[in-house]
Formats: C-alpha cells, sequence, structure tokens
C-alpha cells in the first residue's frame, strides 16, 4: 500500500450495517462495546481489513493512514458539539465513534491512560476534542494557539501505539489541519553525528509540566529517548514544547530534529467521515490553530490511544477499555 489515504465510501453502507450490531450507547458498558467491536472488526470490508492490517505490521513512509468517505450522520441529526466534560454515559452511540471503535478493534486494544499530572478527563477510553472555554494552552481543547509537534504519552512506559481521531465536524474555515512529520521521512535530513547524539539520549521530562496545578509532586520526571529502538529504523519520542536539554550537543541536535521535522511536515485535514491512524512511535503531530464561534457547530471529534503486543505493552490479559496507571519512561 503506498498511498496513505484509502477511500471508504464505496463500501459506507457495508460498514454501517456492522455498526448497527453495536451497542446503542456504548457508555452503558464500556467494555461490553469494545468487545463487540473487536469481534465485529474481522468482518470489515476486505479492502479496508487488509489496509489496517498492513500499517500495523509495517506502518508507512508517511506514518499515518487517513480513512476518507466513512459513514457520519447527516449535520442536521448530530448534537450539538459538547462544551464540557464528561460526555453523558446515555448518549447513544454515533457513527463515527462506531467507526473508531471498529477500526480500533482491528489495530488492538482502546486504553485509558492515567498520564500522570492530574488530568482526569485523559483517564477514559473514549475521548472527544473540541473547543473548551479557558482551555490550557498545551491541550487540545485550545484553538487560538499553535499545538507543536509532540508525540503523545512519550514519557509513560506504556505508550500507545496509535492515535486515532475520527471526525464528526469540522471547524468552520476548515483551518485546523493535523500537522505530521514521520521520522523515516525525517531521518535523511539529520547528520551521522546528530543521530548518534540523539540515539538513546536520556532526555528528562517532567510529567507536571501541562497541568502543573494539580500535581502532588511537580518535580517528578520522565526519561524521553528522541530515537530509540532499531538504529537504522528508530522510534521517535518528542515533544517541542516540553522536552529540553542542558547540553549544547544536545540542544544542537534537537534543534536539527526540529528543523527535520518542519522540513517533511504533512497537512492533514480532518472532515466528517474522515478517521486518522497516527504511528505514535514514528511520528510527532501537531495541530493550526483556528476559531471557536460557540454555536453548537465547532469543531468534534473522537480520539483513542491503541495499545498493541508490541514494544512491550501487554503483559496478558489486558482487555479493551482498560486504564493504565501512570508508569514513568525509565
Amino acid at each position: 500500500m503506498t498511498s496513505p489515504i484509502l477511500d471508504c465510501a464505496p463500501f459506507r453502507e457495508q460498514l454501517l450495517g456492522i455498526a448497527s450490531a453495536l451497542p446503542e450507547v456504548p457508555r452503558a458498558d464500556l467494555y461490553a462495546f469494545l468487545d463487540t467491536a473487536r469481534q465485529l472488526s474481522g468482518s470489515l470490508p476486505e479492502e479496508l481489513s487488509k489496509g489496517l492490517d498492513q500499517f500495523n505490521a509495517h506502518g508507512n513512509h508517511d506514518g499515518y493512514l487517513l480513512l476518507t468517505g466513512l459513514p457520519v450522520e447527516p449535520e442536521a441529526e448530530l448534537p450539538p458539539t459538547p462544551t464540557s466534560t464528561p460526555t453523558p454515559e446515555d448518549r447513544r452511540l454515533l457513527n463515527m465513534e462506531a467507526m473508531l471503535a471498529l477500526v480500533g478493534g482491528r489495530l488492538g486494544l482502546l486504553t485509558g491512560y492515567d498520564q500522570g499530572y492530574g488530568n482526569r478527563r485523559s483517564r477514559s477510553v473514549l475521548h472527544e476534542l473540541y473547543p473548551t472555554p479557558d482551555a490550557h494552552p498545551l491541550s487540545g481543547g485550545t484553538t487560538e494557539t499553535q499545538l507543536e509537534f509532540h508525540s503523545d504519552l512519550n514519557h509513560h512506559a506504556l505508550q500507545p501505539n496509535y492515535i486515532i481521531l475520527s471526525c464528526s465536524r469540522a471547524d468552520h474555515e476548515r483551518r485546523a489541519a493535523t500537522v505530521i512529520s514521520s521520522i523515516r521521512r525525517a531521518l535523511p535530513r539529520l547528520t551521522d553525528a546528530e543521530k548518534n547524539q540523539l540515539f538513546d539520549r536520556e532526555l528528562p521530562r517532567p510529567v507536571g509540566v501541562t497541568f502543573r496545578d494539580h500535581v502532588e509532586d511537580p518535580e517528578l520526571t520522565a526519561v524521553v529517548r528522541p530515537l530509540h529502538g532499531d538504529v537504522n529504523d528508530p522510534y521517535l519520542g518528542y515533544d517541542r514544547s516540553i522536552l529540553t536539554a542542558e547540553e549544547p550537543a544536545d540542544k544542537a541536535a534537537l534543534d536539527a530534529l526540529s528543523q527535520a521535522l518542519d522540513d517533511v511536515a504533512e497537512e492533514v485535514q480532518l472532515v466528517p467521515g474522515a478517521l486518522l491512524i497516527i504511528d505514535n512511535f514514528r511520528t510527532a503531530h501537531a495541530r493550526r490553530p483556528f476559531t471557536a464561534r460557540w454555536d453548537g457547530k465547532d469543531r468534534w471529534l473522537h480520539r483513542a490511544y491503541i495499545r498493541t503486543d508490541r514494544d512491550g505493552q501487554l503483559s496478558g490479559g489486558e482487555r479493551a477499555g482498560d486504564v493504565v496507571d501512570f508508569v514513568p519512561r525509565r
């Protein structure tokens, strides 16, 4: 599979038929909902299944897979975009939530995380991203702020393999592009000396920097390795807003990595019926700023984290729907 985009419009009706077998109120029994989704993911259309399985096994050069043309409700049938948490437990299943669960079930286990800094919303398994009044400038609820390149939960010992974002509503002006940079594209732009400096280099990452007011121990830190894994095809651990270095050689190498990620950046527009799978081990992603109107029609995404049986994430007995306690990467 050479293109990172897979058009799902030809099997939209088939997908609606599969989704109709899911429980109608997912949060009433999330384990049962996700178990059913995992079972139903075995009956996804052949072309979609092959694309997901290939991406899961090998990834791609772009670091993402974008599914387009998925079934989404007509605008008149969607509820207003939320403005606060938590999601009502009795809310009926939305089409793009169903697609999130089915695609995620094909890839691995949908998982919630304690992120280590008091962000209680993160402990849910089915997240929702929408403009939030007074949002922290590093959170997904902000709008006017550029979210800089980062890989999610790189400070967590059980960092998820994938981030899945599905779209029920786009922002009004279609400005809120998701920006993705793949280390497979960026790596050739680094010198051997820069690669060697970054590979397995342990840099401290403060855990409480995003929601510091809620942290019991603001000095708690985890370790992030900017490049790690296979020296010839490394994983990426990066957060432009948080990750810092003291040594001049580390600073120079991080600057070079930052520039390389900028140079290979790709913009992806999430529109209704689109679902984006981000390889969280081989990319950093960002988001362009946009303007919220607070009219019930603002941007509305659904998000989930996926763990797989790779990279030590599973030890046996885990289920989709589990919430993982915070374990700092060391």
